[in-house]
């Protein structure tokens, strides 16, 4: 699948041993079983939307901090529109990859983290605060030196 081979290129030490279940017919509720059964962290639900929207072969990706069963949809953040018209693959892994680490940092997904993945990438990418306005320059450093210090790049 192009978005997890993305997400393994990306961060390989996030997801490349993430265990994988596959699961017909699953709504993003199930994550929340299969990943308290495993013990997760973090638990990423990938789902394709169903036949006859106006975007069949459209890509929705959930993520949920410490999932367990009676997690609600404000406790998830979701990347939707991933599809060739809409979201890139490249750029979902992107900001999936982005709001797993803040996920994990911050201990909380949904509410509590709000996506600023492409501020933060265009700060990754050039390297350094020119990407950014004067209000984001502290906030994107703080937090880049945060995740580097956190996969022992600090």
């Amino acid at each position: 699948m192009p978005l997890v081979r993305a997400l393994i290129a990306l961060a390989p030490q996030r997801w490349a041993t993430a265990p994988a279940a596959i699961a017909l017919q699953g709504r993003v509720a199930l994550g929340d079983e299969i990943g308290a059964v495993f013990g997760a962290q973090l638990i990423l639900v990938l789902i394709g939307e169903r036949p006859g929207l106006s975007s069949p072969d459209s890509l929705g990706a959930y993520l949920t901090f410490a999932p367990r069963v009676g997690r609600t949809d404000a406790e998830r953040n979701c990347v939707s529109n991933i599809r060739p018209e809409g979201l890139r693959v490249e750029a979902a892994a992107r900001r999936i990859d982005w709001i797993a680490a803040a996920g994990v940092a911050r201990g909380v997904t949904g509410v509590g983290v709000k996506d600023e993945s492409a501020g933060f990438s265009a700060y990754v990418r050039t390297g350094g605060p020119e990407a950014l306005g004067s209000a984001d320059r502290k906030r994107f450093a703080d937090q880049l030196d945060r995740l580097r210090a956190k996969q022992g790049k600090g």
